[in-house]
């Protein structure tokens, strides 16, 4: 990253200086997030990530370490079967259990909940996240906050206090900030919970299971959330951890959990602030349980890991955005590319702007900013040569071998190839879709005929360049009397049998004109 003095030019700086601020000039410093992977774990769950990791980020600018602490949060109760997800009978039986101990209903996970976290622990190295992914079921089960689980029970009242705070009802009487798996059934089904003093709780379970017990080192007693989060915050000393604006709601798990673990465990909360959130173009908004999902690996199969980056690294966390497949990836792609080419100079922009794009592009960096000027490849202009080389991407990237000078131009084109063709495969619209055709489809006028014939004995008389082609289109238009609109129907129903298609003069070049002439003469 280029040396210079690093000020507010993004908001993960501001984070990054409030964090320094508030909690002191120290060497280390930690973060955290987490989910509960009840159900896939997708790109609404994932700016939780990123928002983390790029304030990690700018953290690491001033020359901090950072520990990036990632929970899950599988020691939760299953409570609901998302639709998306197979054998549903069987998951239903499984409910009211720990998500750790449901079975993977794919079959190739010990459980249903490392099922749900594989995927982002395999793909978010790919967009430059490093964190320490931490299972909650273990470390409960380890005895590992069994202290801590005391210290609530002792504190039950002020606990109380925190919650009745917001509740229209205030907590019953012989309500605990506990909760419990059975050791018989496995489920949360407790219908009587008693806390005895010290470890010693005696609990009646709806299997019928009814015991005294001592829960230290058993690993199936756990803090209700609202407990659970401010408890973690303590144990791990943390410095920095953002959530959706809904938990900083009037009376949210924020607002509670900040009271709690200064009225139990004595010590202050971590810095953060309220994430806005995403949803999937045309109005839809994640859920899990209703399996409207988009994952981390099918933003990969479009995005690169750097314009994934981009995507939130460019938008403020207060505000909303959608993930789209439609043409809106163009647009995204061409976003980006001027950021990459204000970054290294190559487009003129006030200072302020510059300052500001120069850092969105640091930060959209998977694992650091080149020092040599990459080359482009637009986008739009791959979608163009692709489907003129049958999507063929080895034959793509041979089209681009005069502009390739060393292995890193070809990473860079190869994989933004890829990401192209698999737009084209899965998402692009009809419209952006073609094939050049091998032989003629259609019948023309013979208006039209002849001036394909003109086009066809031009373009064989001399190279062309893009500029001189399309000026002689419109020569032929003028001298054949044919309405430009219906020349440049005729041309494209010949060479891709559509209507419309690539601005013609550089598409014509780019399919080469022995081809396009073999074409217009098989009229």
């Amino acid at each position: 990253m280029e040396k210079r003095k690093l000020e507010f030019y993004h908001w993960a700086d501001k984070a990054a200086d409030d964090v320094i601020k508030v909690k002191g000039d120290k060497k280390k410093y930690v973060m955290a997030a987490g989910i509960t992977p009840s159900g896939t774990i997708h790109m609404g769950n994932f700016r939780e990530i990123i928002t983390q990791e790029l304030v990690k980020r700018a953290l690491e600018a001033r020359g901090k370490q950072v520990c990036f602490i990632y929970s899950w949060d599988d020691y939760d109760v299953f409570r609901k079967v998302p639709k998306n997800m197979p054998k549903q009978e069987m998951l239903k039986k499984n409910l009211r259990k720990s998500i750790s101990d449901i079975p993977d209903p794919f079959g190739c996970h010990d459980s249903y909940a490392q099922h749900n976290e594989a995927e982002i622990e395999e793909d978010a190295p790919k967009v430059g996240i490093e964190t320490e992914f931490m299972r909650q079921s273990l470390v409960y089960r380890a005895g590992t906050y069994d202290k801590e689980i005391k210290q609530a029970l002792e504190h039950t009242q002020e606990i109380k206090d925190v919650l009745n705070e917001y509740r229209k009802e205030p907590l019953e009487d012989n309500w605990l900030p506990i909760a419990m798996f059975c050791p018989k059934c496995g489920k949360d089904t407790i219908k009587s919970l008693k806390w005895l003093g010290g470890y010693e709780i005696e609990y009646e379970c709806e299997c019928g299971e009814h015991e005294k017990v001592d829960f230290k080192g058993k690993g199936f007693v756990k803090l209700l959330w609202r407990i659970d989060w401010p408890m973690r915050w303590h144990y791990y000393n943390e410095d920095f951890e953002s959530a959706g604006k809904d938990h900083f709601a009037a009376g949210g798990s924020v607002v509670t959990a900040r009271g709690i673990q200064k009225a139990v465990w004595k010590t202050e909360p971590p810095l953060g602030f309220p994430y806005e959130w995403i949803s999937i173009k045309g109005g839809k908004q994640f859920a899990s349980s209703a399996g409207v999902v988009i994952t981390l690996k099918e933003m990969l199969e479009v995005y690169q890991p750097e314009v994934v980056r981009y995507l939130f690294a460019s938008t403020r966390p207060n505000a909303g955005f959608s993930i789209s497949f439609d043409v809106d990836v163009i647009k995204i792609y061409e976003d980006f590319d001027k950021c990459e080419r204000i970054y290294y100079g190559l487009e003129k922009v006030s200072d302020k702007e510059k300052e500001k794009q120069k850092r969105i592009y640091e930060l959209s960096s998977v694992a650091g900013v080149s020092e040599k000027v990459p080359l482009q490849w637009s986008f739009r202009h791959l979608t163009t040569i692709l489907q003129i080389h049958q999507l063929d991407i080895e034959r793509t990237i041979g089209f681009y071998e005069k502009e390739i000078k060393d292995k890193l131009d070809k990473e860079r084109l190869q994989a933004r190839t890829v990401c192209v063709k698999n737009w084209l495969e899965k998402h692009a619209p009809d419209d952006f879709k073609f094939t050049v055709q091998d032989k003629v489809q259609v019948k023309l006028g013979k208006k039209e005929k002849e001036a394909m014939k003109e086009l066809a004995k031009k373009l064989s008389e001399r190279d062309w360049t893009d500029v001189e082609l399309h000026n002689e289109i419109y020569i032929i238009t003028k001298n054949f009397d044919i309405e430009p609109k219906d020349f440049f129907k005729a041309a494209y129903q010949v060479l891709i049998n559509k209507e419309r298609g690539p601005r013609l003069a550089s598409f014509i070049l780019q399919i080469g004109k022995d081809k396009v002439i073999e074409l217009l003469e098989g009229i």
